[in-house]
């Protein structure tokens, strides 16, 4: 019969032989956490204002639909009433659309800003992880050459 390898030591004696800096690991946590934070908050922030704007179109809608429902004396009050409903909710379409656009303006350049400041930081964690590793790299060089 054969013997099966035990590879929990293999696996073990492999990744014992690379190193791994766990502060570095918590590091990149913290700062994925921290991003996916300052992400949230621009969406919940939209999000609120994005209701408050629907609230006040849907108040408006129905203060001026108020209007034409109320009895008027000649039949024609009634086609104009509609008639200015009609115009008012065209006005008030356009300044609705017009502040959910802004809403989504906000939204692009604060997320475009999040992700250039993100890079940034990654870009200088891999530097310095990279000198790091290069530094310990020599250094056990150095150990090797030595000791011979």
């Amino acid at each position: 019969m054969t013997k099966t390898d035990d590879m929990t030591k293999m696996m073990q004696d492999m990744l014992s032989a690379f190193p791994v800096d766990a502060t570095a690991m918590q590091d990149a946590f913290k700062s994925q956490a921290a991003l996916g934070e300052k992400f949230s908050k621009v969406a919940l922030e939209a999000a609120e204002k994005s209701t408050e704007i629907s609230s006040k179109w849907t108040k408006e809608t129905i203060t001026k639909l108020s209007e034409v429902t109320k009895l008027k004396d000649e039949p024609a009050d009634y086609s104009k009433a509609m008639t200015d409903y009609a115009s008012a909710q065209a006005e008030l379409v356009a300044e609705t659309m017009a502040a959910f656009a802004e809403v989504a303006k906000k939204v692009q350049m604060e997320t475009v800003e999040l992700m250039l400041a993100a890079g940034k930081d990654f870009s200088e964690d891999a530097q310095a992880a990279v000198k790091k590793a290069t530094d310990e790299v020599t250094s056990a060089a150095k150990k090797a050459t030595a000791a011979k």
